[in-house]
């Protein structure tokens, strides 16, 4: 059956969820990246946006203007952005937003699990190279807050239908999907390397 996490999203909408699920996101979806992060930790800014209970975007979208509406933005195109820039961040702003869902490109680590863990949240991976399809999963664009940051790196209000697929890759457990893979890789690997090995030959 099609899991869909619908916006205000409870504790208990997350922890029957398990690394390599695949889920699908209704309702708000704001960006924030490097710039963000830095805002709110570093420099102690408030938000302007209440992120309780939804879910955040690493991602660094193209939005037009609407031209019939001055000051309303349609996406173009909204693809992950790497979220291990934002590692040594993330624990502290689970903790200071309550967001419930991280949406990126790639693993986190230990800072980020022991946050996911602690306050009951999840990071996700949406598929790179998908960026024009992932903006049709968009409704509409509601608002954008420090647009002086530049637009990749704005907090754009976001609402979406069934966006995805998102494949959980931290859960409410303490799973890492990444450094899981990566162990059963390096242990597979040991034996093949050793194998290649036999059949060649290194001059001194």
């Amino acid at each position: 059956m099609k899991k869909i996490l619908t916006t205000p999203i409870q504790d208990a909408d997350l922890e029957s969820l398990n690394i390599g699920d695949i889920v699908y996101l209704s309702g708000y979806l704001i960006t924030g990246r490097d710039d963000v992060h830095q805002r709110l930790i570093k420099q102690h800014r408030p938000l302007p946006v209440d992120l309780a209970g939804k879910a955040i975007f690493h991602a660094g979208p193209i939005m037009r203007e609407i031209a019939a509406q001055p000051g309303r933005y349609e996406v173009i195109s909204v693809g992950p952005t790497t979220s291990m820039r934002m590692e040594k961040y993330e624990r502290e702003f689970i903790a200071a937003t309550g967001l419930k869902v991280i949406v990126g490109k790639g693993g986190m680590g230990p800072n980020t699990v022991e946050g996911c863990k602690k306050y009951k949240a999840i990071h996700t991976v949406f598929p790179g190279g998908c960026a024009v399809l992932a903006a049709q999963c968009v409704e509409e664009v509601e608002r954008v807050e420090w647009l002086d940051l530049g637009m990749p790196e704005a907090m754009w209000v976001m609402r979406v239908k069934e966006f995805g697929p998102l494949i959980v890759s931290i859960d409410t457990h303490g799973g890492n999907l990444f450094e899981q893979n990566k162990a059963i890789f390096n242990q597979k690997k040991g034996p093949i390397v050793d194998e290649i090995c036999t059949h060649l030959d290194f001059l001194d």
